[in-house]
């Protein structure tokens, strides 16, 4: 199984020519989670006296033998670095050389929307792609920096100067809470938990389809998912969804480390948080906005 991101699905980390999913079940013929298929005592395993062949017992996770060009915690997190910065990066420029003040409002934000569009179809495009692509990833962080800046800008001058630093705060008090929840391992991520996250973003994805095509041919804010009492809902909602899915990501990352996926697959762990971030950032600055707004 394959962990996913509230708007793009995404592949797995390689394993042996297939994928390390944060649960995948075993093939036909496989040892079991949990088995060390470098430990198994029979005569048709040449590494039965491997030295590396040790059972993670404390966490059940499978751990492959070290090899050279195998993913670190330091190339996730140094991929993931690159990818924010070129978000931020861009987002400053943006806010800096599009301004939104009523005689460039429309020009600001035409070239937002089709940022967001660029960066969406590139989105997809690295979603569907078999390895990752560090030119497509870093091109995404980019056009989507482009999108935020302009849009962060607009809050900011029409809603509250302080909104967006609000918003930042609180996407990066989120990721921080939620990554000390999973090393204490009071967030375990099972079948079960993957199940449940997944057909709550179905369903919050598809509330919010309906409410923009509302909106769009009838005028206003739709059904009124995004503003008022059930905009505030809707905004924890939609917070709360995009921190299980950083638990989603951070399980994934682990497994992909523990099964020895490729080195270059760390891009493929920061095209995913820096998507579950942007998310989360857009959801905190919308629920900032109304609560603000209402001041």
């Amino acid at each position: 199984m394959r962990s996913s991101n509230p708007v793009f699905s995404r592949r797995g980390f390689s394993r042996d020519n297939g994928y390390a999913g944060f649960n995948a079940a075993p093939q036909a013929g496989a040892p079991t989670a949990g088995a060390n298929p470098y430990a198994q005592g029979t005569a048709a395993n040449p590494y039965a006296t491997n030295p590396y062949a040790q059972q993670d017992t404390q966490y059940g996770a499978p751990q492959a033998p070290a090899r050279s060009g195998a993913m670190t915690i330091d190339d996730v997190v140094t991929r993931t670095a690159m990818t924010l910065g070129t978000v931020v990066l861009t987002a400053a420029l943006s806010w800096a050389l599009l301004p939104v003040d009523e005689a460039n409002l429309g020009k600001s934000y035409g070239i937002a929307i089709g940022a967001a569009l660029v960066a969406f179809v590139l989105a997809m495009v690295q979603s569907f792609k078999r390895k990752a692509s560090p030119a497509l990833i870093l091109a995404y962080a980019a056009f989507e920096g482009v999108f935020l800046g302009v849009i962060s800008s607009a809050v900011s001058t029409y809603i509250s100067p302080g909104t967006v630093m609000q918003a930042v705060m609180g996407t990066m008090c989120v990721f921080a809470g939620v990554l000390i929840a999973y090393k204490m391992r009071w967030i375990r991520v099972t079948r079960r938990f993957y199940g449940f996250v997944m057909a709550a973003a179905m369903g919050f994805v598809l509330l919010m389809m309906v409410n923009l095509l509302f909106s769009v041919f009838g005028g206003g804010d739709g059904l009124g998912f995004r503003s008022g009492g059930l905009g505030i809902l809707f905004g924890v909602i939609g917070i709360i969804l995009g921190a299980c899915f950083l638990a989603l990501d951070f399980k994934q990352v682990e497994d992909g480390i523990n099964y020895g996926a490729p080195r270059e697959e760390s891009w493929l762990a920061a095209f995913g948080l820096t998507l579950t971030l942007v998310w989360i950032y857009l959801e905190m600055l919308r629920l900032l906005s109304i609560l603000n707004g209402d001041d």
